[in-house]
């Protein structure tokens, strides 16, 4: 059974590698936040409400941000969030650094940045409680990989161990790719 929120998340398959980009929305003010920008704008146009306040980046391998020029040119005003080693990625003025442990709201929604390196050393997880979103950081059941360059096997297991599996064990993760035998789990169910 899922607690009660305040948000609901869609998830969107698509992309490369089964990638999933959400959208996550409030359903107190109807704001609207994208998490990845893995699949085409026009799969995800007839479920926004409005435009959406943010895009938040897990990461910045090429599957994970492909359509992300596609999201700014439709959606001008978006608020792009992320590390500050990808800021100079892309190529707008919206970009906003994100810290870890950094507290950020958008609409009423509260958001808590987990900067989790290892799979990517840009990658950051998103906190909504009871959510977490998790990009290559952690799937269902099983960790992301480490072989490209900018991937680092210690940094992973510290954020994996020490960053992660230290939350409340009824969170639920939303990764960044449909590689496990259902799209979301709880933590205490992951390990």
């Amino acid at each position: 059974m899922n607690p009660r929120t305040d948000f609901s998340i869609r998830p969107f398959l698509g992309g490369y590698d089964k990638n999933f980009t959400y959208i996550i929305t409030c359903t107190r003010t109807r704001t609207q936040v994208l998490v990845d920008a893995a699949i085409p704008v026009k799969q995800i146009m007839s479920f926004n409400s409005n435009a959406p306040k943010a895009l938040l980046i897990t990461h910045t391998h090429a599957d994970h941000i492909s359509y992300i020029n596609e999201y700014i040119d439709v959606f001008p005003n978006i608020i792009i969030i992320g590390h500050s080693k990808s800021a100079s990625i892309f190529k707008t003025n919206n970009f906003k650094i994100i810290n870890h442990n950094q507290y950020f709201k958008l609409g009423r929604l509260l958001f808590r940045a987990i900067h989790t390196p290892g799979h990517y050393f840009d990658s950051i997880c998103y906190l909504i409680k009871p959510a977490l979103l998790t990009g290559d950081t952690l799937f269902v059941g099983r960790t992301g990989r480490v072989r490209s360059k900018g991937s680092n096997i210690e940094e992973l297991y510290n954020s994996i161990y020490q960053k992660l599996l230290v939350l409340p064990k009824n969170l639920r993760i939303y990764p960044g790719h449909d590689y496990g035998k259902q799209a979301s789990i709880r933590i205490e169910d992951n390990i």
